[in-house]
């Protein structure tokens, strides 16, 4: 009998080649495939909610799989999380109906970038953050994340190499978080993303932080649809897929 499985997963990107499959390199995708397909002696494709790059980690992504199999959810779910090395695991897997897909019924995803922003590094959580030990401006910063909210044209923060019909996406919420002292969180939920879009968007932000540009320069970049007038982009550890919405 044929299933459709839904899992989500959570893993630390620091050792991988990003989520897709990649011929000659560790990837999630190819890790978690390998482990299915070990406990169904089948070739089973893993489809993803959307690609995380070489170093992004998650929360919350969301992946499915279909194959002809008497295991159930639970089985799954136990002999999985016993197969998987230790820097991935499965929080949960669920029996879905034939039209459910992971990338295709999604509705939105929400993702964290976060930034230590003092003297010292830190050398526990420098997988998982971008350090910058100049002065951030935050009042500024959150100005200009004001203006990425709503439907616009993101082609300024979109690197190439990624299809795709169009460059316009819905954010639906954007806002820097302070969590503790020193640490900052940037969260945006859309309804989709670019390439890169998220680090781009933060490695502009910093500049406005840093008073490299304004608040309403960073609207201008936004607006020029010109990813030239953008900011590098960010480093990959501290971006975090946390939540797929259906």
């Amino acid at each position: 009998m044929i299933k459709n499985f839904k899992i989500i997963v959570e893993y630390d990107g620091t050792q991988y080649a990003g989520w897709q499959r990649q011929k000659e390199s560790l990837t999630i995708q190819g890790e978690i495939e390998k482990a299915i397909s070990k406990m169904t002696d089948q070739h089973v494709t893993l489809h993803g909610s959307g690609r995380t790059d070489a170093g992004v980690h998650a929360l919350g992504q969301v992946a499915n799989f279909s194959c002809d199999t008497r295991l159930t959810p639970d089985i799954f779910f136990k002999g999985l999380n016993s197969i998987l090395p230790n820097d991935i695991v499965i929080k949960s897997c669920e029996q879905k109906d034939e039209r459910f897909h992971a990338r295709f019924s999604a509705k939105s995803k929400i993702y964290n970038y976060r930034i230590l922003n003092q003297i010292l590094p830190s050398a526990i959580n420098r997988n998982y953050i971008w350090f910058i030990n100049k002065k951030l401006h935050y009042d500024a910063m959150h100005e200009a994340t004001d203006h990425i909210i709503g439907s616009h044209d993101f082609k300024s923060f979109e690197n190439t190499g990624s299809p795709r019909n169009s460059t316009i996406r819905n954010v639906i919420s954007a806002k820097f978080l302070e969590k503790e002292s020193n640490l900052l969180v940037f969260e945006i939920e859309a309804n989709g993303f670019l390439k890169f879009m998220v680090r781009n968007l933060v490695g502009t932000l910093v500049y406005v932080g840093l008073q490299k540009i304004t608040p309403d320069e960073f609207k201008q970049i936004l607006l020029s649809k010109n990813r030239k007038l953008a900011a590098p982009t960010a480093p990959p550890q501290g971006l975090f897929l946390m939540q797929v919405k259906y």
